[in-house]
């Protein structure tokens, strides 16, 4: 089991930006950071491959978003630009990846505990 522990949330403006980390207990291959909000299922927000060569980004954030990691650190990185009010949730850390779509939170078995991320208009 990998833990995972997250940092960097915060609460800003709609237009600002945030960087999140997560921090591994070892090195592990594909790692991804979904979201909750309250009241909804858990969204894939990014994913990349233990090479950092093959990234996935959900659409809602394709643009804004950029996921990185360095492995020397077992850290894996997104920095959210041009925030908006509806990128506001949990944000959580995945890694350990099981098979499946890179962007479903059922693909993942280890998680860290999230960071919070407001953003107000």
């Amino acid at each position: 089991q990998v833990q995972l522990v997250e940092s960097g949330g915060g609460s800003v403006q709609a237009g600002e930006s945030l960087r999140l980390s997560c921090v591994a207990s070892r090195y592990t291959g594909n790692m991804a950071w979904f979201r909750q909000a309250p009241g909804k299922g858990r969204e894939g927000v990014a994913r990349i491959d233990r090479g950092g060569v093959t990234i996935d980004y959900a659409a809602s954030v394709k643009g804004r978003f950029t996921i990185s990691r360095d492995n020397a650190k077992n850290t894996v990185y997104l920095r959210m630009d041009s925030l908006k009010p509806e990128d506001s949730g949990m944000y959580y850390c995945a890694a350990s990846f099981i098979g499946g779509a890179p962007l479903n939170a059922a693909s993942f078995k280890d998680w860290g505990q999230g960071t919070q991320v407001t953003v107000s208009s």
